[in-house]
């Protein structure tokens, strides 16, 4: 057996790790387990589907139901793919005028407490 980090065969075991042996390389100190396993996950074409369903305006939740994932997975995903997207649109030439509409709103009392016209 070799460390994957030095490829030194001088190593012990080092108790358990989740059920399997660990073991540690004398030489470099590095902890190791004797067989990896590839890391499991979902499949792309998997998240595709839930993204292409999100961005035609299926909810999170409905999206785990039907798929069978979890709604956090999914947002997490949604995240991952908003990383990607630039920070802000630039646009190739600046407008001149701008326009903006108005808004009123009420501030003050009324002058009846309550009821209709008394005080």
């Amino acid at each position: 057996m070799q460390c994957p980090e030095c490829q030194s065969t001088h190593v012990n075991k080092n108790g358990f790790n989740k059920g399997k042996q660990n073991y540690i390389c004398v030489d470099c100190r590095r902890q190791f387990l004797d067989c990896y396993q590839a890391q499991r996950g979902y499949s792309d074409e998997l998240k595709h589907e839930c993204l292409t369903m999100y961005v035609n305006g299926m909810g999170l939740r409905a999206i785990g139901r039907v798929k069978g994932i979890s709604h956090v997975t999914i947002i997490n995903w949604i995240k991952q793919v908003g990383e990607l997207l630039p920070s802000a649109y630039e646009p190739e030439t600046i407008p001149q005028v701008g326009e903006l509409d108005e808004l009123e709103t009420f501030v003050g009392s009324k002058k009846t407490k309550f009821g209709s016209g008394q005080w």
